[in-house]
């Protein structure tokens, strides 16, 4: 099956995005457009170096938010997908937009299981986005929300949360960023899987002609001919 996505959005789509998503939650919209972040792992972030530094302009992405009333009796901090846990480049704009929803909205604080690291620990997180009453974000809250903000951008119905992730690779792969640095800023586990997917939007370059001849031709020029009709086998 072709990795490719089905639907990528334009710039002027994920604007549109941003203009109808309301203030607290407009900062996991640049996450995901940005620096190319996955749901849970926007739902994740916290007011801390934990996740931000910065001075050093990094992004740790090291932990998702999950749900599962069978898992830990809730809402618990997990590793990111595929163990896709990094540091990737904090871009300025994002941080800018990050800086104003903690100034604007503030992070809540929650006791919650952490199994990012070996074993089971409880800690407080000061996680960026909840619900306006100040509660933790279910797939079902958010799926709601999605939907009135997608139908007011006038996104498809393909158009999700991880097109934005999309948008992040296509918009770096088409404007020449080597595909390994792409991948890093994926935190895809290998090359292959940043290519199978996005392959298509690597910058086209014309094929020069004639190259092998060019090269070749001063090799041939030293070379004996031989003669038709003589063969010296």
């Amino acid at each position: 099956m072709s990795r490719a996505p089905r639907w990528v959005p334009t710039e002027d789509q994920v604007l549109t995005l941003v203009e109808v998503v309301p203030r607290r939650f407009r900062a996991a919209i640049w996450l995901g457009a940005g620096e190319g972040l996955r749901i849970g792992e926007a739902l994740g972030m916290e007011d801390d170096p934990r996740c931000f530094d910065v001075a050093r302009e990094e992004l740790h992405v090291v932990e998702q938010l999950r749900h599962s009333a069978e898992h830990f009796g809730g809402f618990y901090l997990a590793p990111p997908k595929s163990g896709s846990a990094g540091t990737v480049d904090l871009d300025a704009v994002v941080a800018e937009e990050v800086a104003a929803h903690i100034k604007e909205v503030g992070p809540v604080e929650f006791e919650l299981p952490d199994i990012t690291r070996e074993g089971r620990a409880t800690r407080t997180a000061a996680l960026l986005f909840t619900t306006k009453r100040g509660k933790l974000i279910t797939d079902r809250y958010w799926s709601e929300l999605w939907e009135g903000w997608r139908s007011a951008a006038g996104w498809p119905k393909e158009g999700t949360f991880h097109s934005l992730r999309h948008f992040f690779a296509t918009t770096l792969m088409s404007n020449g960023v080597e595909p390994q640095e792409v991948q890093h800023a994926l935190r895809h586990a290998s090359l292959r899987i940043t290519l199978e997917t996005y392959v298509h939007w690597l910058p086209k370059k014309d094929r020069q002609r004639g190259l092998l001849g060019r090269i070749l031709r001063p090799v041939a020029a030293v070379q004996p001919v031989t003669p038709p009709g003589q063969n010296h086998c």
